[in-house]
């Protein structure tokens, strides 16, 4: 039989954690649920994850990777940056309506962890990884609309995910399209004041 590399089988099992929380919920993810699903033995588990920690983990930022991927490619070179904040926006709300599933996962996710003392860190690894996504998307619009932020990116990060996760948690409590839309411009709009453009050098006499 042949051996299936390491990062293939991370990726089965990551895939396999993602089916049955979508299909029976985070409590039903075990160790032994998730490995039944890919078709693996605990040995294969233990060889690539250290703990189920770490499996939600990868679950998480594969999660938020789809949506960035989205984001990203809404991004177009010439767009002001109210603009492009705002199809980034668009793009990563579309995600969401597309699958909401998602979405409740990582919702239920962070919930399940804030309720099991073993998990209670996870939460603020799941915001980390949120964070992370948010820079890499705003210095991503930044550089298509030949701007930059005037404060630090952390701050740019945290104001960005909190929107998105206020857009993406309000939507799935009323499922209200054009109201997602109003805010959505109304992000866009906050967050651009903080973009001033890129000085140009000076013409060569």
């Amino acid at each position: 039989m042949a051996r299936i590399p390491a990062e293939q089988r991370r990726h089965a099992l990551v895939q396999a954690a993602l089916a049955v929380i979508y299909r029976d919920g985070v409590a039903a993810a075990t160790t032994r649920t998730v490995v039944a699903e890919a078709g693996m033995s605990l040995a294969s588990f233990h060889y690539v994850f250290d703990s189920r920690d770490e499996l939600i983990r990868e679950v998480i930022a594969a999660i938020v990777e789809d949506v960035e991927v989205a984001a990203s490619l809404s991004l177009e070179p010439g767009r002001d940056i109210a603009e492009t904040v705002r199809n980034g926006l668009r793009a990563y709300m579309l995600h969401v309506q597309a699958d909401p599933m998602r979405e409740v996962m990582l919702n239920e996710l962070m919930n399940h962890a804030l309720r099991d003392p073993e998990l209670a860190h996870l939460p603020q690894i799941q915001y980390r990884i949120y964070r992370r996504t948010a820079a890499t998307l705003l210095e991503l619009a930044a550089a298509v609309s030949g701007v930059r932020w005037n404060r630090p990116m952390d701050e740019m990060a945290h104001l960005f995910a909190t929107f998105t996760d206020g857009l993406s948690l309000t939507w799935l409590g009323d499922r209200d399209d054009e109201a997602a839309e109003r805010t959505i411009e109304l992000a866009a709009l906050a967050v651009s004041v903080f973009a001033v453009p890129i000085e140009q050098p000076a013409d060569p006499v």
